[in-house]
């Protein structure tokens, strides 16, 4: 069913929009997430939305404890429309919930700072298996709760009196270096079939004016 809709939605769009479509969703991965604890700033919440969409992410994990997310649609350039975005801000702590989620999943958790002794960026190594990114708010970096159920660290090499970059920036260079890094690897990184229609339904409907008129239609008469 999920197929045929795929198909009936293909012709209400333009071929160059298809083949688009069709050339993107085969670079989506699912082997590397991106998780984001309580960032604020709406600048640096849609610059790391763009970035995910520009380096073939597909999914991103939004916890919001104290701090809702924000995007400013100025920088993501409607990028939030081509990812698949999860919110955690129901429970008691948001973090764990979230965490322990993408670990059933089988995501190694990756936390990302400066300040643990943590695997270099070019040394960090694909093979063990997926692996869930978190970057943590701007100010004060990740929760101790965070911390403590990463399963390992991962620091960006630097050499200047700055301590840190700025998340935005330091979630680009990371998703920059995996994602070239995972694309040249024997990993099977790419979306099932499954995957991918579910993928391009999610984007289809986006692409056309009235869409919800022309499904509800196509279902009523299957």
């Amino acid at each position: 069913m999920k197929e045929k809709l795929v198909r009936h939605l293909e012709q209400f769009v333009t071929e160059r929009r298809r083949n688009l479509i069709n050339r993107i969703v085969a670079q989506r991965t699912r082997y590397l997430t991106v998780v984001l604890e309580d960032i604020f700033q709406p600048h640096n919440a849609s610059a790391v939305l763009r970035s995910c969409d520009c380096f073939g992410i597909q999914d991103v994990h939004i916890i919001e404890n104290r701090n809702k997310y924000q995007v400013n649609p100025d920088v993501a350039l409607g990028s939030y429309k081509w990812l698949t975005i999860y919110k955690y801000n129901k429970e008691e702590n948001n973090t764990v919930y979230a965490l322990e989620k993408l670990r059933n999943q089988g995501f190694r958790i990756v936390a990302t700072t400066p300040h643990a002794d943590g695997c270099m960026l070019n040394d960090f190594d694909l093979l063990k298996g997926k692996a869930a990114l978190l970057f943590g708010t701007e100010m004060e970096g990740l929760t101790e709760s965070a911390i403590n159920l990463a399963d390992e660290f991962l620091t960006i090499p630097m050499v200047g009196f700055t301590e840190s970059l700025n998340i935005s920036v330091t979630a680009a260079i990371i998703l920059q270096q995996l994602t070239g890094k995972l694309r040249k690897s024997d990993i099977d990184w790419k979306l099932p079939e499954k995957e991918i229609l579910q993928v391009k339904l999610h984007w289809l409907k986006n692409s056309i004016s009235r869409c919800d008129s022309i499904e509800k239609s196509f279902t009523e008469n299957q």
